[in-house]
């Protein structure tokens, strides 16, 4: 009998709403059955693609007899991560803090009162390597919460007190300069792996606020070294097997220290950052590697994420049936030379065992191998490739597919809308525009209230009850203003603004300009979160000044320039540190320096060829964050328009810094100079 979590949207909780365990949802009514009860509560966050929270989930909540213990001791509530990032981040600062590492599955344990006082992650079904058995941490618990409560409770209170004495180093309210710039970039240096690409050690992941802030720093400075690792960086990954060479897009992370076996999942959002990623270092080199790969992700994710409602879900599952009825990671993407040959007969097979690097012995598990890209791929006949990777691909898609988390997160599309309107704008692609629109329509038909407040997720047309946070009112309006600089539709700014202006009133510190993970009008946890470092996407915090800021240059609005420059103060402090770890805000950072430049198109028509080519030039510019108005002379769209004639009736383009403009020009050429200088 399916429990409390049947009703939710969440792919996740509606993974778990057959378990045994007496499932309740993260709710108010939850933590009054704890009180009534007397209870204490498992707290179990995950995710829908997370390896261990499946394989925790089968050991531990589909066995009857967990269940029944977890049911007559604890009040036992999931969450998925995704849904409610406040409630995964205050308590994985809790784990970290007590812990000093974290990861899902989240195991936690409260009061009643939602105060933490036992954590940990994956706990297995019987002692492993060291860690105590799943049902030896619940007797445990169960026992401290029967014979020594006020010892627990007072644990729990100071756990919770330390949490809410925590600050940030804000570092003032003065943006970054080129000090602490050059500093940053010397401690990315510092940490890259000139043989492999990257930084860091293994577990290896992609790196995509950094490599925009080391092509932003070389377009703005000139520095080869800063282009020089964000080259060698995508071409390894590109090269990797973290990079699906038959289907395009990219897997979450690498295990390993040279990109060869990932961790299968693919996530939207590393996918819409890396397309964007790898259409800018096309715009900054011209690599044909970079086109490919940024088309090819784009592809991917129309191909593969694209929900029937227009939006993008949210992720594919690492595991898959391997033919046999089991789950097994990356099942779906592996190859032995057997199956080569198979597929290809054994000539074919050869061949592209030598070219994707498919070993007897294997680079993954029982002698299977991740495709990865070899160096020498120029010595391969290119028209036998693609036969092979069409065959290949058609042969894969007959295997059981991984399972999709079909949820939309607002936060998401926005990233998702920005990497698909800027590569169809680069390569000619109106389909991938349209993509991009198709799910700025949903969010502002589904997500968007007539406050123009912003629901987190939605799934199959229902939104979800989940307020945005800070990260999908940033993320969506970044979204928006990339689609109006595309499009030259005006409505896009005007939605980006309304979004902003809900960041000024509802998410900023007034006094420090610090910024709040939610809002000052959200539920009330044990601590507001608040962290301006980027994770797998950037923080909400360096989101919301990069699109203040491109708001402030689009419409002149001073007190979203102001709020993004003091929200910057963060970087100052963090960026010379940290670099690895702030890298979004290191960008954004670098366009506050440049200006960031505003592009002003007038033309007698959108359609018209001389008008497209001022258009497409100024959107190819590598000026760190510039920003594109497109319109008539007669347009009220967008401010920058304003006042902008034709030129002996020829269509012109302005460039300006801070509303002070350059004479304008009908040349192409003058114009990408322009931008350049």
């Amino acid at each position: 009998m399916p429990n409390r979590l049947a009703h939710e949207t969440s792919p996740y909780l509606l993974q778990h709403a057959d378990n045994p365990v007496d499932w309740w949802p993260w709710s108010a009514e939850a933590f009054e059955e704890a009180r009534k009860s007397g209870k204490p509560v498992l707290l179990s966050v995950g995710y829908s693609s997370c390896h261990w929270c499946h394989v925790m989930a089968h050991e531990s909540f589909e066995d009857q007899e967990t269940a029944a213990y977890l049911n007559a001791h604890f009040v036992n509530i999931k969450v998925d991560r995704e849904e409610r990032p406040d409630v995964d981040a205050v308590y994985m600062e809790a784990v970290q803090a007590a812990t000093g590492q974290g990861g899902w599955p989240m195991t936690v344990f409260l009061t009643p009162d939602a105060e933490p006082f036992y954590f940990g992650t994956y706990f297995p079904p019987a002692p492993r390597a060291g860690m105590p058995s799943f049902r030896q941490v619940l007797e445990g618990v169960r026992s401290a919460w029967a014979d020594r409560r006020d010892e627990v409770a007072d644990v729990a209170g100071k756990i919770t007190r330390d949490l809410a004495e925590r600050e940030i180093s804000f570092g003032g309210t003065e943006a970054p300069g080129e000090q602490e710039l050059a500093q940053a970039l010397l401690g990315l240096t510092r940490e890259y792996d000139p043989q492999r690409g990257g930084f860091g050690g293994a577990p290896k992941f992609p790196p995509s606020m950094v490599i925009e802030f080391l092509l932003r720093h070389h377009a703005r400075t000139g520095a080869e070294g800063a282009l020089q690792m964000a080259q060698d960086t995508c071409e390894r990954m590109a090269r990797g097997g973290i990079y699906d060479q038959l289907g395009g897009g990219f897997a979450r992370y690498s295990v390993d220290r040279d990109w060869v076996v990932p961790h299968f999942e693919k996530m939207l959002y590393d996918n819409a950052l890396l397309c964007r990623v790898y259409a800018h270092l096309w715009r900054a080199t011209g690599s044909e590697l970079a086109r490919r790969v940024a088309l090819e992700t784009a592809d991917f994710m129309v191909r593969e994420l694209r929900t029937d409602e227009g939006g993008f879900a949210s992720a594919l599952d690492a595991d898959s049936d391997d033919g046999t009825g089991r789950h097994v990671e990356g099942a779906y993407y592996v190859w032995t030379p057997q199956q080569l040959r198979e597929v290809l007969g054994d000539d074919d097979a050869e061949l592209a065992a030598q070219y994707f690097g498919v070993t007897e012995e294997g680079t993954f598990e029982q002698g299977s191998s991740v495709l990865q890209l070899p160096q020498h791929e120029g010595v391969f006949d290119a028209e036998k490739i693609t036969s092979v990777k069409e065959r290949l691909l058609a042969a894969r898609a007959e295997r059981p597919a991984p399972g999709r988390d079909d949820k939309i997160v607002a936060a998401w599309n926005g990233l998702a809308i920005a990497a698909l309107a800027e590569t169809g704008a680069y390569f000619d692609r109106p389909d991938l525009v349209d993509a991009a629109l198709g799910a700025a329509d949903l969010l502002v038909r589904l997500h968007l209230d007539d406050a123009a407040r912003l629901a987190r997720t939605s799934k199959d047309g229902r939104v979800g009850a989940n307020a945005g946070v800070l990260e999908d009112y940033a993320d969506v309006a970044e979204g928006f203003l990339a689609l109006a600089s595309v499009t030259g539709e005006g409505v896009w700014l005007d939605f980006a603004g309304f979004l902003l202006d809900h960041v000024l009133a509802r998410f900023v510190d007034g006094e420090s300009g610090a910024l709040y993970d939610t809002a000052a009008d959200a539920e009330r946890l044990i601590r507001r979160p608040q962290d301006p470092t980027d994770n797998a996407a950037p923080s909400g915090w360096t989101a919301a000044a990069g699109a203040l800021l491109s708001y402030a240059a689009q419409t002149g609005a001073e007190p979203h320039r102001a709020a993004a420059e003091k929200a910057l103060g963060v970087v100052k402090a963090l960026g010379p540190r940290v670099p690895r770890f702030i890298g979004w805000g290191l960008a954004v950072a670098e366009a506050n320096l440049d200006g960031p430049r505003e592009v002003a198109i007038v033309g007698p028509g959108l359609d018209d060829e001389a008008t497209k080519a001022l258009h497409h030039t100024a959107l190819l510019a590598t000026a760190p964050g510039a920003v594109v108005a497109l319109g008539t002379p007669e347009s009220d769209e967008f401010p920058l328009l304003a006042d902008r004639p034709l030129q002996q009736g020829q269509p012109a383009a302005y460039v300006c810094r801070n509303f002070t403009c350059d004479a304008p020009t009908t040349d192409p050429n003058r114009l990408r100079a322009a931008l350049t200088s």
